[in-house]
């Protein structure tokens, strides 16, 4: 997740829990199925709510588009990369690097309902940094471009979506009168009748929540109040004490390794990073973490965004992605009083290409073999014999 200049955001860091040494896949539970019980009646399945972070980084215009040095360039996106076309073609989505239209819109929705993802969480960017809310920037950004055509899809009532609020370098909110202004500016979208909810209030998941404060939150929740909601549910995203505001606890994704240099690791120490972070409260409920991917080598160097080298996971496949999900579910059926009533999972992501972390269908994936090992997960019941 990126600022629309391309440039890594510092406070990413905030986020993402780093592990000093090489960690141990803990053994996965077992996937979840229908039971029979001492009088042969199948055992009722939990409801679960599951959501994936959506990245827009897919509209707009690459700096390097009209630069005839550069015809790989040529109509690309903003946070569209030579070494993602030519080192890693096969992430490319089936309908294109592209995501910028009401048909594609409504094809993501279609395939995301149909395979049992209830909500998507857009990337939502503050305008100016660190000062006075700018509409029209906002407005004119284009790592909004996706959420906008989700509000003007035929078909967007098959999914709910929620704001993951991009705080950090480049989009950073500072001050309790800038948070007002956001809170107020949110409130068309927290009212939609497809925005998430938990526990009856709009969630809004707060990425780096270090840069949020009290006062901050607070006003937030008044704006809440004035516009008619019982208020907001604050996801602080990797921190953010219940003291400051932050009602519930989430992460954007768990990655060990992000700035510890090149380095090839397994999967399974990602998996096993992200079921370590799982932990919550009464008081602060959390919504489990699966990262389903990490390899952000095509934003490395400078034929990338001149990102830092790190760590990364290249050996994922749709069944530990599927794994990873069913632990997520069991975590939450042992530790009902640490999560949500709604029992909300989040998924990195829908479409980070760039950083390896994806559900939709790719060349390399045109079968949608990791939205199928969704759906084995979200709705099991559905699945062929």
């Amino acid at each position: 997740m990126f600022a629309s200049d391309g440039r890594r955001a510092n406070g990413l860091a905030e986020c993402w829990i780093e592990w000093a040494a090489t960690t141990c896949l803990a053994t996965l539970a077992a996937g979840l199925g229908t039971g029979v019980g001492t009088n042969d009646k199948p055992r009722q399945e939990k409801k679960m709510t599951i959501g994936a972070y959506y990245f827009d980084g897919w509209s707009g215009q690459r700096t390097l588009a009209g630069d005839v040095k550069e015809p790989w360039a040529k109509n690309a996106p903003t946070h569209l990369t030579k070494r993602l076309v030519e080192e890693f073609p096969e992430r490319e989505p089936v309908w294109g690097w592209r995501d910028d239209s009401p048909e594609i819109m409504e094809r993501q929705i279609d395939l995301a309902a149909d395979h049992g993802l209830a909500f998507f969480a857009f990337c939502w960017y503050w305008r100016d940094d660190e000062r006075a809310i700018n509409k029209q920037a906002i407005k004119d950004d284009p790592l909004h471009t996706s959420m906008e055509l989700f509000l003007k899809a035929k078909n967007n009532r098959r999914l709910k979506f929620c704001l993951l609020v991009a705080n950090h370098q480049g989009a950073r909110i500072r001050g309790s009168e800038n948070w007002k202004q956001a809170g107020e500016f949110w409130m068309p979208y927290l009212k939609h009748p497809q925005y998430q909810t938990v526990g009856g209030k709009p969630l809004i998941i707060v990425f780096s929540p270090g840069g949020g404060d009290k006062d901050g939150f607070a006003q937030v929740q008044a704006s809440a109040r004035a516009a008619g909601l019982p208020g907001v549910a604050i996801a602080g995203c990797g921190g953010g004490a219940p003291e400051v505001g932050c009602t519930h606890g989430t992460h954007y994704n768990v990655v060990p390794g992000y700035t510890a240099g090149s380095e090839q690791h397994a999967y399974a120490e990602l998996a096993a990073a992200n079921k370590v972070a799982w932990g919550g409260s009464r008081q602060q409920p959390y919504m489990p973490i699966v990262t389903a991917g990490w390899d952000k080598r095509p934003w490395e160097g400078p034929m990338g965004l001149n990102q830092g080298e790190g760590w990364y996971y290249p050996d994922r496949t749709p069944e530990k992605f599927a794994a990873q999900l069913r632990d997520a579910v069991a975590w939450m059926d042992k530790h009902p009083e640490q999560t949500t009533a709604e029992r909300i999972v989040l998924i990195y992501a829908w479409n980070e290409f760039g950083e390896g972390g994806y559900l939709a269908p790719t060349k390399g994936d045109p079968d949608g073999k990791y939205l199928k090992a969704l759906r084995s997960v979200a709705s099991p019941a559905s699945q062929p014999d």
